[in-house]
């Protein structure tokens, strides 16, 4: 059985962003500089080297790598490159859009632990997908700030 989703689009903030992709590569060289010069010259532990600047990047992999939304009856997908998340619209108590998408919030009025919690949707650059989006999830979560 094959369902269609209601609402698909993807994101790819490295290349639509380029300024910022420029700044950010030369803030993670530097930071590979620098974090080198100290773990492995100075400290001659190359293994501080490699766990930092892997956990640097594993934080920032999202930016780097297309993103795939989908929106079904019930719930949302999310597809990164080697990752497929799906929730239900049921574990979410309410929304809010910001500057670059939407975050879904697991509690019923927005906290700081939605980052960690909850499940954000990056808009395209083109942003075609808002208005319908909005419409969606105003039918599926109950509350909306």
């Amino acid at each position: 059985m094959s369902r269609e989703p209601k609402l698909t689009w993807t994101s790819f903030p490295f290349i639509e962003r380029p300024l910022i992709s420029l700044l950010l590569t030369c803030f993670l060289t530097l930071l590979g500089t620098i974090l080198w010069y100290i773990t492995v010259i100075e400290w001659k532990a190359p293994f501080f080297f490699f766990a930092g600047m892997i956990m640097v990047i594993a934080n920032l992999m999202p930016y780097f790598i297309i993103t795939r939304y989908e929106i079904f009856d019930n719930e949302v997908q999310v597809t990164y490159l080697f990752l497929k998340i799906s929730r239900k619209f049921a574990d979410f108590g309410c929304f809010y859009k910001d500057k670059r998408g939407i975050m879904l919030s697991t509690f019923k009025v927005p906290r700081r632990l939605d980052v960690f919690r909850g499940q954000s949707l990056r808009f395209s650059k083109k942003g075609e997908e808002i208005e319908q989006l909005m419409q969606i999830l105003i039918e599926k979560i109950p509350k909306k700030y």
